[in-house]
């Protein structure tokens, strides 16, 4: 066996409960929520954000400088995953 750390992590919250694939719960869980990558060039780093519970956009924020990103859901929209904020 090898004294290297196992670099997998596994974060209770983040679970995909079997009754609840694919879709918002009302307990917070991120589990099974639609998302967009986000690649935010104040501070060079890449997170995800989520879909609302209204389903109108894509809410989040940089998770060094907290500074906020919406990206709103409407007809005629992009089949892109990823985005940058500048």
């Amino acid at each position: 066996m090898s004294d290297e750390p196992s670099y997998n992590l596994d974060v209770d919250g983040l679970r995909e409960a079997p009754d609840a694939a694919g879709s918002d719960d009302a307990g917070g869980s991120l589990a099974g929520r639609k998302w967009v990558g986000v690649q935010f060039e104040c501070c060079g780093v890449y997170t995800r954000i989520y879909r609302n519970r209204d389903g109108t956009a894509y809410v989040g924020h940089c998770p060094r400088c907290q500074r906020q990103v919406r990206v709103a859901i409407g007809p005629g929209g992009t089949d892109s995953r990823m985005f940058r904020a500048s």
